[in-house]
């Protein structure tokens, strides 16, 4: 068996370029992410997903997308096919006042979700964002997140995952171990967070904790003083061993959030490198520019030991969509869209 790249890497079209598909089939990533640039209609997005696994050698590789809805949608319109979808902080507005209603919309939105992405040969959303937003902090999370109370954000969740689940997708937790307290946004510079580790524990660690039977994660390019004053949790040995894995008790596959953002720096291959020494099994490379998608494929190497035992297990969890209630859960978007 071929070996597969220990990266996920992303392309610059609607569609492989004959180079894409030259390089998808020598470097063989793990999977594939997607953004607006690649999105046009269903057909398109089919054609797509299918071009690139048969560059991977036809086996059933992931394909991955940030649909969160609200500001984060890549499936959207001004396609007719795509209906456009509210951000997390609705199902916790809802939550407040029919905790019920709240996690049933969730559920359903989630799994309405998923039919958008499996009908495209998308297999894997990052979803759910559990970042506990705090006063202060950046917008980069903002609606992004589910509520401000730590309960709230745990069960809605959970709810929103089990619709993906449902729906045939797999879910990736982000940003592990939290983003909420960031105050810049780490597209564009390195956030450094310096609030204890007992508030940290308190408040930002337990949506993660709840959920750390979740297939597949994303670190968070952060600086927290109080567990490493060095490094972002994507490079830090200490914030992925001690805490991540070992507090957290996070056991699935490990990712980080994408190389291309400036919080990180450095050479792509030094930051390849840094990750995957630290304890992240593969990396997240998504502008699909090639001199940088050759670079990170070479410092990355192939997926082995413990991290291709993760990458295994993460697509086991993998399962055929589930029969649900289709108009029960059109009434729920609708609802929640409503003015």
């Amino acid at each position: 068996m071929t070996s597969i790249g220990a990266f996920i890497a992303g392309c610059l079209g609607a569609s492989l370029s004959s180079e894409e598909t030259s390089f998808f089939s020598r470097a063989n990533p793990f999977g594939l992410i997607l953004f607006k640039r690649n999105c046009e209609s269903p057909a398109q997005l089919r054609s797509l997903t299918a071009a690139f696994r048969a560059a991977v050698g036809r086996r059933n590789a992931p394909v991955f997308v940030d649909q969160e809805g609200g500001r984060v949608q890549r499936l959207g319109p001004p396609c007719p096919e795509w209906r456009a979808y509210p951000p997390a902080r609705a199902y916790g507005e809802l939550y407040a006042r029919q905790p019920l209603a709240g996690l049933r919309t969730a559920r359903n939105i989630g799994r309405l979700m998923a039919e958008d992405l499996i009908a495209c040969g998308i297999t894997a959303n990052c979803v759910p964002v559990l970042d506990v937003p705090q006063p202060g902090a950046h917008e980069i999370i903002g609606s992004r997140a589910y509520a401000g109370r730590i309960e709230a954000i745990m069960a809605l969740a959970r709810a929103h995952s089990s619709g993906f689940v449902e729906g045939g997708v797999l879910p990736v937790i982000k940003h592990i171990p939290g983003h909420g307290r960031a105050q810049a946004d780490s597209h564009l510079e390195l956030p450094v967070v310096e609030a204890s580790r007992a508030e940290l524990e308190a408040v930002d660690f337990p949506p993660f904790a709840a959920m750390a039977d979740a297939p597949m994660g994303m670190t968070a390019h952060v600086v927290y003083t109080a567990l490493d004053a060095k490094s972002p949790a994507t490079q830090s040995k200490k914030v992925i061993s001690q805490v991540i894995r070992r507090q957290i008790g996070f056991g699935g596959l490990l990712m980080t959030d994408d190389l291309s953002m400036k919080a990180l720096s450095g050479s792509f291959a030094e930051k390849t490198r840094r990750a995957l020494e630290a304890g992240c099994d593969l990396v997240l490379h998504c502008n699909g520019e090639m001199a940088e998608m050759e670079e990170v494929a070479a410092a990355a190497g192939h997926l082995r030991g413990r991290a291709l035992a993760r990458a295994r297990a993460a697509l086991k969890c993998a399962r055929r969509p589930q029969v649900f209630d289709r108009k029960q859960a059109l009434k729920d978007l609708e609802a929640l869209l409503s003015p």
